[in-house]
């Protein structure tokens, strides 16, 4: 067997035994409570955005924002006044964002969906179909996002103070691997299958890129899918391109069963215990 198939081989038997327990202990679990699709494509934006951190601390804080936002986050949205509903948030801190970054993306997501309907018509204006992947799309949709008029929140819409609201929207062009909308996007674009939402019609699985967190950095050195050292948008485009030759039309389908070997399986690139009984054991090779 090639090196190829046999990683296919076995990120292939990765990807059809995640569960329950590691869905869970990620905060793609708050979309799953809602089963309107309009309130999951709300809730995914926000907890995609907000996916910094230890989980403990990133699913506490989405708790508290959801908790806020009730039954119908929709109708939570396009009813957000700030004025009136931001005092709902006072108080809120979680890690670079406050109370008042919440309520700007509150409140931009209520202008998107008034401009287009959904956030996905709205995203969607960026997207050429002819584009390989969704590199440019991003470049245009975070500006578009970051000039929305934010004078009631911020009581001007000049934005270039409001640094931790901005660190929300990073851009491909600046070397970011805009991990935190790559993830939002593979959760709305990728399939139902259980794990990931399938709400997206207008954007192909193809065009994503994967969200390089410290997990995906880490394992994706030790199974030689980049040679890499910097986690920026290079980094995540040739992990892309090494699992797009295992599956050409959806090859961020391996990101939450890589990535989960860190989060839940507690892999953290020292030949250990936790490799044992690890998957990938025999194509791996640890940093250490």
């Amino acid at each position: 067997m090639s090196d190829c198939s046999l990683l296919k081989s076995r990120l292939d038997s990765l990807y059809e035994n995640r569960s329950s327990v590691h869905l869970e202990n990620d905060p793609l679990s708050f979309c799953h409570r809602y089963p309107n699709h309009e309130d999951q494509e709300i809730v995914a934006l926000i907890a995609a955005l907000l996916a910094y951190g230890s989980v403990k601390v990133i699913k506490g804080s989405l708790k508290r924002i959801f908790d806020v936002m009730g039954e119908s986050p929709s109708a939570f949205v396009d009813n957000f006044i700030p004025g009136e509903h931001g005092k709902l948030f006072n108080g809120f801190k979680h890690r670079f964002n406050n109370a008042n970054d919440i309520c700007a993306l509150l409140w931009a997501i209520r202008q998107i969906r008034e401009q287009e309907g959904s956030i996905e018509n709205f995203f969607c204006r960026f997207h050429n179909s002819d584009a390989q992947t969704v590199e440019q799309a991003l470049n245009n949709f975070c500006p578009s996002v970051l000039s929305l008029d934010y004078r009631p929140v911020f009581g001007n819409s000049e934005l270039s103070s409001q640094k931790s609201y901005r660190f929300l929207f990073p851009m491909p062009s600046n070397g970011s691997a805009c991990k935190r909308l790559c993830m939002f996007l593979r959760w709305v674009v990728r399939p139902s299958d259980g794990i990931d939402l399938g709400l997206w019609r207008l954007l192909s699985p193809k065009s994503l890129i994967i969200p390089v967190d410290r997990h995906i950095e880490r394992i994706g050195q030790m199974l030689g899918l980049t040679k890499r050292s910097t986690p920026d948008w290079q980094m995540a485009s040739e992990i892309t391109s090494a699992l797009r030759e295992l599956d050409q039309n959806d090859p961020v389908k391996y990101d939450f069963s890589i990535c989960h070997l860190g989060i839940s399986e507690g892999c953290n690139g020292i030949e250990g215990e936790q490799c044992k009984n690890c998957p990938v054991t025999d194509i791996c090779k640890p940093l250490q």
